[in-house]
């Protein structure tokens, strides 16, 4: 006969700590999720422990993009991202690339409820003897991702991506996505607009919080934004003509700004003036 179960919350202890929390525990025998006190106890950020335990409650396949992420806590990417990474160097989130049958590279998002060197550290539960089985066939790892070619890419526009995390830090781009974006970038630059122009059209109004990499924002806006126009060049306007004047010595009509005597009358000599 099967063990009944309750959901009843279990009364607290007779004897009461004289501080501190007093817990009252219920009993669950659904939608729970077990977490190690290593995990649950983590020093450090909250947001860390957040979004482990949230993972850890997700069934497999579920997303877990950063963006999938933002969409569920109020967080924005900064923190995210931060917790993903502090995750990934505790050993609790692996995020290898790996090959689909298709051919295709994909990064793939592991969670583990309890990382490598704990795992080591814990004793191995007595289990009965096995029969030895035969040894498994290992696949061959995934070939990397071909390396996109830095060495084509206008040094020009990677210098102008390189330089937007100085308006706002959060445009930190890896190398692949630089790369990526140069091209377009390099468009501009052989259109006339000048460095400064396209920094502020990258980085104008942008959104207090990022659901998608900043890569992405960008390629957008340089997909999107009309090309600005060149700076027009000064139109040369021809020097204005002068009027003409009288000669006050032989009353040769010439041109000149100012009234008096024309060429041939200032090299002949002093005017002569008739009585």
């Amino acid at each position: 006969m099967a063990e009944s179960q309750s959901n009843a919350p279990l009364r607290a202890d007779a004897v009461a700590p004289a501080s501190g929390v007093i817990h009252v525990r219920t009993r669950l025998t659904a939608d729970f999720t077990v977490i190690s006190n290593a995990l649950a106890q983590r020093r450090g950020s909250a947001v860390t422990v957040g979004v482990a335990v949230y993972i850890s409650s997700l069934p497999a396949g579920a997303p877990v993009s950063i963006a999938a992420l933002c969409a569920h806590f109020s967080e924005g990417e900064i923190l995210i991202s931060r917790a993903l990474r502090e995750l990934e160097a505790a050993g609790y989130v692996r995020r290898p690339r790996e090959r689909t049958p298709t051919g295709q590279v994909r990064t793939r998002t592991y969670f583990h409820d309890v990382p490598g060197d704990l795992r080591k550290r814990m004793k191995p539960p007595l289990r009965p003897r096995k029969r030895p089985e035969a040894p498994a066939v290992q696949e061959p790892p995934p070939a990397p991702a071909p390396a996109e070619p830095t060495a084509d890419a206008d040094p020009r526009a990677i210098a102008v991506l390189a330089s937007l995390r100085r308006v706002d830090p959060r445009l930190i781009l890896s190398e692949r996505e630089a790369v990526r974006l140069a091209p377009a970038v390099a468009g501009w630059l052989a259109a006339g607009v000048g460095a400064a122009r396209i920094t502020e059209v990258l980085t104008a109004r942008l959104p207090d919080h990022f659901l998608t990499r900043p890569a992405g924002i960008l390629a957008y806006r340089l997909r999107e934004t009309p090309l600005p126009a060149p700076p027009t060049p000064p139109v040369e306007r021809p020097a204005p003509i002068p009027p003409f004047q009288t000669c006050d010595g032989c009353e040769r009509a010439f041109r000149s700004p100012t009234p008096g005597p024309c060429r041939d009358c200032r090299h002949s000599g002093p005017l002569r003036t008739a009585c």
